[in-house]
């Protein structure tokens, strides 16, 4: 796939990089090494970035050849087809995964399958320059080096295991066993930083000081410096095949550059409309909702005629630009993220001349004022729609992004009764968050009630934060009060978190088993490594008592009714008081 690099020359896009690449069987009938690097143009290189990757097929196969050219073809193809809204590490774990699973597939069809190191296994390293990042994935003895002020640093540790001074095997290589554990590593990249791809038939027999010096002159193209490196190698005695990559950093974009802003992020937001009034064929019929952030409007689209929603920004906010990407980022996840229980993006994108979004309209109510209209639901009724917002939760979660500020009034009940998530002005989307810079006007995302503990310390959210936020919810539709009062905003330290005590959900008034107490406990707790792992597995126990549950005592009474107790310990006192007097 190195046709598809232009060697010695720039990319197109704000990071530009030069290239340089070269392979060669050495003293070997065949070679069994592959390489190949991608670097794409365009949206696509600013979201994914590029990418470039080695393998080296082992010398106990015959057929390694094959893994090695299947593992850096796939991986360059299907790393651009993830979506754009994960992470780097998030698709390049499963691109790899996935190229293991099928590898240790084709041997066990072979008639290699009770030998696995006979089949189709190699080592592989990638490395995926995205922003001002280049992230690492290794597996094996392949290297990846970056040098930097005339000085190379090794990236990645080889995974050897020596049984003897002379004797070593490889302890970790691609598709010898069924599941893999793959390398990961994050590092920052600077200009002039040049990145180096080698097989252990260079880097065993030179060592990186010729390296350097045969890049010293940057009049001399790349793919030459490559060469000259192999015929080093040779000269030192190698009798491997040997295959060097060599990536020079030529331009970085700037930090915090807007990745996903559409070209409607470089309009001016439009005047606030008023019924009757058309922006860009959109005819508004009505104000739906108006405060300090946002004007939101119901309108009808000009071709299909279907209502949708449109946000404008308020007047205030016209000028902080981390207020209006995460507006733009709201259209962006709507159309995205395919889900019964998200909020749709309206019809296809138009040309527009102003910024604002536009999503469809739902005809319903928000689960908040479903609440106030049913003050005392059934367990069942809470139980449903809990389900209903942990799929639209789970739906996000699959595309690495969080919703941040799941609340009530974030929730529409349609006529169907069907619970759907909106407002995505908080959500974070790792492809979007690792490319950026926190603005100075960017808030702690969601609403104090509703935010899970970990936000007030400062630390970024996860899918567990999501999980306490639809519990509280959850634990608020079945008592009308929330678990720790308004207490966990005040705590921001650990030691104040911890000092913390959950107030039962049971009431004398509602019929709620213990077990559902439980569960809700497990999932309100205020460390994020004690709730549920998994949003399946709080909706399981919200709906089967868990038997770990039903096995535990009563609460106490400190928990069940906090009043009572402490009731109970002033009448002791005052007895025990009067008691000592009258002695």
């Amino acid at each position: 796939m190195t046709d598809e690099l232009l060697p010695g020359r720039p990319a197109s896009g704000r990071l530009q990089v030069t290239t340089g690449a070269s392979s060669d069987r050495g003293q070997k009938p065949v070679n069994q090494d592959f390489h190949g690097g991608l670097v794409p143009r365009g949206h696509t290189l600013t979201m994914k970035g590029t990418a470039f990757a080695i393998a080296d097929g082992i010398g106990s196969s015959d057929v390694s050849q094959e893994a090695s050219e299947t593992a850096v073809k796939s991986f360059l193809a299907d790393y651009y087809c993830t979506p754009d809204a994960w992470s780097v590490r998030h698709s390049g774990e499963r691109v790899i995964s996935a190229i293991n699973s099928w590898l240790w597939d084709q041997t066990r069809k072979s008639p290699y399958r009770d030998s696995p190191d006979r089949g189709y296994a190699c080592t592989f390293s990638a490395v995926v320059m995205k922003g001002n990042i280049a992230h690492l994935f290794h597996i094996g003895d392949t290297r990846i080096y970056r040098l930097r002020d005339r000085a190379a640093e090794q990236l990645t540790h080889d995974h050897t295991l020596w049984v003897s001074r002379h004797e070593q095997y490889l302890s970790r290589v691609l598709g010898v066993e069924a599941t893999i554990e793959i390398d990961y590593r994050a590092t920052d990249l600077r200009p002039g930083d040049t990145f180096i791809l080698s097989s252990d038939g260079i880097h065993d027999h030179l060592e990186t000081t010729a390296i350097i010096q045969a890049l010293e002159d940057p009049a001399i193209p790349l793919e030459q410096v490559a060469r000259r490196i192999i015929e080093m190698a040779l000269e030192n005695g190698s009798d491997d095949n040997l295959t060097i990559q060599i990536i020079h950093i030529d331009e970085l974009p700037e930090p915090g550059s807007e990745a996903h802003r559409s070209p409607a992020g470089n309009l001016p937001p439009p005047p606030i409309p008023e019924a009757g009034d058309t922006l860009d064929g959109y005819t508004i019929l009505r104000e739906l909702h108006a405060s300090s952030r946002s004007h939101v409007f119901l309108a009808r689209a000009p071709d299909s005629g279907e209502a949708v929603v449109l946000k404008i920004p308020s007047l205030d906010l016209r000028e902080e630009p981390g207020y209006l990407e995460r507006l733009i980022t709201e259209e962006w996840i709507a159309r995205r993220v395919t889900s019964n229980h998200i909020v749709s993006a309206a019809g296809s994108p138009k040309a527009r001349s102003y910024l604002y979004t536009v999503t469809g309209y739902i005809e319903g109510q928000t689960l908040a004022q479903w609440m106030n209209d049913n003050p005392s639901p059934s367990l069942e009724a809470v139980r449903n729609l809990t389900e209903q917002m942990a799929r639209g939760l789970q739906a996000l979660h699959r595309m690495d992004i969080l919703h941040q500020d799941l609340r009530p009034e974030n929730v529409i009940i349609d006529q169907n009764g069907t619970a759907k998530l909106i407002d995505f002005g908080a959500a974070r989307v790792a492809g979007i968050a690792e490319t950026q810079l926190p603005h100075a006007d960017t808030p702690m995302p969601g609403t104090a009630l509703y935010m899970a503990p970990e936000y007030f310390l400062g630390e970024s959210g996860s899918a567990a934060s999501d999980l306490y936020s639809l519990a509280v919810i959850t634990y608020h539709m079945l008592s009308g009060r929330f678990p720790y009062g308004t207490n966990v905003a005040k705590a921001r330290t650990i030691a104040a978190q911890r000092r913390l005590r959950y107030q039962t959900v049971m009431d004398p008034q509602r019929d709620v088993p213990a077990w559902i107490d439980h569960t809700l406990r497990r999932a309100l707790q205020t460390d994020p490594d004690k709730r549920y792992p998994a949003l399946s597995e709080f909706i399981h126990d919200l709906r089967h008592p868990n038997p770990a549950y039903l096995n535990r005592e009563r609460p106490p009474l400190l928990e069940r009714n906090p009043v009572l107790f402490w009731q109970g310990v002033s009448g002791i006192l005052a007895i025990t008081l009067m008691y000592v007097l009258l002695r």
